[in-house]
């Protein structure tokens, strides 16, 4: 029997998305809906005690391989001590409560960089969480490896995008992380209080989509043309020869990101710039 991944009950990723989804709350200044989500369903519940475990296992990547093996053996097994039927209802009231305030295939369409490590744990909490099972044992041996690789000493794959905000998020216990997300609102609203919402806008996809090469770079090539459309109005209505001039030059040296090349920051923070010369451009001419 190979048991079978399923996001709606992964109680890891899910956390996860909780997360990102108040990140991206925090940029457009909107209500958070998900940080009500996380602390009435990850405090003092088995979803909290089950999440513990994702949490103590992908906050290590530089274990030896020995001690990996250790620490993957010991999660597994403190995973039979969870009440399945307490876990199995939460689980459920968790989904139904997301979907009062998201789409469900939209929260579940943000990408995490680890979500093959995720998957893996999933599956294996689920094979340990019944011994009658009869477990297909190439699917166990298979996604102990997947995890095994992913916290142990070696070196990082070139291709794996590090999200920074998650990295430290995972490695801090859930009241840590409320603490953080209030600190870094208080910190958001002091220094990008000057941002316009076409900035914020670019930051909360940025975040929201810093997984998802496809996704953010549609958007950055979209924003690119809206931009150049923008500026070659306002160009036209400059009095100044020169600063028309170099306006154009600008707008030339715009370009949109080809498919099968990544985003960079750089790409990020020149729509952040753009946005502001329009602002200037707008301020100089009344």
């Amino acid at each position: 029997m190979k048991i079978k991944h399923s996001k709606y009950k992964n109680t890891g990723l899910i956390f996860e998305l909780l997360i990102r989804k108040i990140t991206a709350e925090t940029l457009s200044e909107s209500k958070s809906n998900a940080i009500n989500i996380l602390r009435s369903n990850f405090t003092n519940t088995e979803l909290g005690k089950e999440y513990k475990l994702y949490e103590t296992v992908f906050k290590n990547s530089t274990l030896s391989e020995t001690k990996a093996d250790i620490l993957l053996n010991t999660i597994l097994e403190s995973s039979k001590k969870l009440n399945r039927t307490k876990l199995k209802r939460e689980k459920y009231n968790l989904i139904n409560e997301i979907k009062k305030y998201y789409d469900l295939d939209d929260f579940f369409k943000t990408k995490i960089s680890n979500y093959k490590g995720y998957a893996a744990l999933y599956t294996l909490i689920e094979a340990y969480s019944d011994d009658e099972k009869l477990i297909d044992t190439d699917d166990i041996i298979n996604n102990k490896f997947t995890i095994l690789e992913t916290i142990s000493n070696k070196t990082p794959d070139k291709k794996e995008v590090k999200d920074k905000l998650m990295e430290e998020f995972s490695k801090e216990d859930r009241d840590t992380k409320i603490l953080t997300y209030r600190i870094m609102l208080e910190k958001f609203n002091g220094k990008y209080a000057n941002l316009n919402e076409n900035q914020k806008k670019v930051l909360q996809t940025y975040i929201t989509s810093v997984d998802s090469t496809s996704r953010l770079r549609d958007f950055h090539n979209k924003t690119v043309v809206e931009i150049k459309e923008e500026l070659t109005k306002k160009s036209r209505k400059i009095k100044d020869k020169a600063t028309r001039i170099k306006i154009n030059e600008i707008i030339n040296l715009i370009k949109e990101i080809p498919k099968g090349t990544f985003i960079k920051n750089d790409d990020i923070v020149n729509l952040l710039q753009y946005y502001s010369l329009m602002e200037e451009i707008d301020k100089t001419n009344g």
